[in-house]
């Protein structure tokens, strides 16, 4: 849930700020000018993955920043080839190295891969993990219902956030809610559905956007906000970091929000076609 604060509040006693920079893409050098331009301008979380071959940067981002390290937040994921137990405490461990961090914020299981079934041995390694001090809030990420009770009933332990796919075309209300009734904090990635579809320029999206005078990826992230989804949005553009930042500067009506859910499509509405329970990331 969200606070007066603009932070959502975590199951494990933790909080976020209202917003995270989404990292896919920005890497090297022109990641770092990137990433410390939205740091600038106030974003405090920095989502990344192994998989998005930057954590090199993450690192030299929060060393060249003027912002004391208690005050960033730095989340990052565990690939599917390291689900075995052994396997993911170590990587775990390897990309702490890379980033020369001492301890990641958060992280998460970056997908639950069940046609394997070793996403239960994963999770134990991050709630291990986390007894070790090398992370202070454990989540995962893509996990439908059934994933989220077998990890708690095997572990006692339930994530604190769950990473899904949220954008007005494929708004995973139905998730969001289980989410909600376990106590977990959903995140939304890709809110603004990626470059395949046409999120930021549908009609109804830019009549509501003109309503308020906002731009229409305010509108989504607040669309977000509203339901206490956690967006992790993603600009290397300075412009767009900085509406994208200050979207709580408004209220979407209750009505706008019923129009922005009717633009739903269902299952055709995913980005890429990948449905938690047939997708494998096995990289």
């Amino acid at each position: 849930m969200m606070t007066l604060n603009n932070k959502f509040l975590l199951n494990d006693g933790t909080s976020l700020p209202h917003i995270a920079l989404g990292t896919i893409d920005l890497q090297g050098g022109k990641g770092v000018h990137q990433a410390l331009a939205a740091l600038d301008i106030g974003y405090r979380v920095l989502d990344t993955a192994t998989n998005y071959n930057n954590e090199g940067m993450i690192g030299e981002v929060v060393r060249r920043s003027s912002i004391p390290r208690e005050q960033l937040y730095v989340s990052a994921k565990l690939p599917g080839l390291a689900h075995k137990y052994d396997k993911a405490i170590a990587l775990i461990q390897e990309s702490l190295y890379r980033t020369g961090l001492d301890y990641f914020d958060k992280f998460l299981i970056h997908w639950p891969n069940p046609k394997e079934g070793l996403y239960v041995e994963a999770w134990q390694a991050l709630v291990d993990a986390q007894k070790y001090g090398l992370i202070k809030t454990i989540g995962v990420s893509n996990f439908l219902p059934e994933h989220l009770d077998n990890i708690i009933e095997a572990t006692g332990v339930t994530p604190a956030t769950n990473q899904i796919e949220r954008h007005p075309y494929f708004n995973n209300k139905d998730l969001v809610a289980e989410n909600d009734k376990r106590g977990i904090v959903s995140e939304a990635w890709s809110p603004f559905g990626r470059e395949i579809n046409d999120v930021l320029t549908n009609d109804t999206i830019k009549e509501i956007a003109k309503k308020y005078g906002r731009s229409p990826a305010q509108v989504i992230i607040n669309w977000d906000n509203q339901n206490h989804v956690f967006p992790v949005v993603r600009s290397a553009n300075p412009k767009h970091q900085y509406e994208n930042f200050h979207y709580t500067v408004f209220e979407l009506a209750q009505e706008d929000l019923v129009k922005i859910d009717a633009l739903d499509k269902g299952e055709e509405g995913r980005v890429e076609g990948q449905n938690p329970n047939e997708y494998e990331e096995f990289v």
